[in-house]
């Protein structure tokens, strides 16, 4: 369907007899803010970087962005953003030179980068802060940053990796808004985390399981399903049952 911006049929990837990813299938449409959960080991960082052009698989398909994962994996690159839960900015750079380094790898044109760049320091009320080196920077405000710029240059979808790792509920909300913000201006979020309370703030959720996807639908369908009150129940009943270790 044309408003599916990922697509993955039968994805798999093997690492010589060990199978990580084991013939996932699913879709996520434009401006969706979809949950990948899975215990560590359950192979969902493998199934990120196939589909962010990291990693070719082993068999299956994806298309990311209109771009097969196999074939153009170039493209996919220049078509989303990235967050890891490492912040993924150099933290011995300012504010402004971490912003125009992204800008430049992401291909924003050279005239754009100024106006743009004052205009996101502006909305984060990070002004004062712009010749700021970024390690002096608190937690949550690193995690603004580091957002903000992985969707600089407007991509259709964006892959966040448990990028809430280590800071306080409050601030986490607060990311999460910045996230909904994403969905609404037509961005797709793509996010792994550990935490379910963020798993509830999900369109929809798929949970891997010994790198088989078990469960996908939206919480309160997989609450619904399961009989539970919570979306920990829900991902502890499935989590219980693999049998690998990370």
């Amino acid at each position: 369907m044309e408003d599916n911006v990922i697509i993955a049929e039968g994805l798999t990837k093997c690492f010589g007899t060990f199978t990580a990813v084991d013939h996932i299938s699913f879709s996520v449409k434009k401006g969706e803010i979809f949950g990948f959960l899975g215990a560590n080991g359950a192979g969902k960082t493998t199934a990120m970087r196939m589909l962010c052009g990291l990693s070719i698989p082993t068999e299956g398909k994806a298309v990311v962005a209109g771009f097969d994962v196999e074939t153009q994996s170039e493209e996919i690159k220049k078509n989303i953003g990235y967050m890891s839960q490492k912040f993924s900015l150099y933290e011995d750079l300012k504010v402004w030179e971490n912003i125009r380094l992204f800008a430049g790898i992401y291909g924003v044109p050279e005239k754009e980068i100024a106006p743009k760049t004052d205009a996101l320091l502006g909305r984060l009320g990070f002004e004062k802060e712009k010749n700021t080196l970024v390690k002096l920077l608190p937690l949550g405000w690193k995690q603004k940053l580091a957002f903000s710029v992985a969707i600089f240059h407007g991509p259709k979808i964006v892959f966040l990796d448990e990028p809430t790792g280590g800071v306080d509920p409050m601030v986490r909300r607060q990311f999460w808004n910045m996230i909904y913000e994403a969905a609404e201006r037509g961005i797709t979020v793509f996010v792994t985390t550990h935490y379910m309370d963020e798993a509830e703030y999900c369109d929809r959720i798929s949970i891997m399981v010994d790198g088989r996807i078990e469960a996908m639908d939206t919480p309160k369908n997989l609450k619904d399903e399961f009989g539970v009150e919570s979306m920990d129940e829900v991902f502890y009943l499935l989590a219980r049952t693999a049998k690998r270790a990370e």
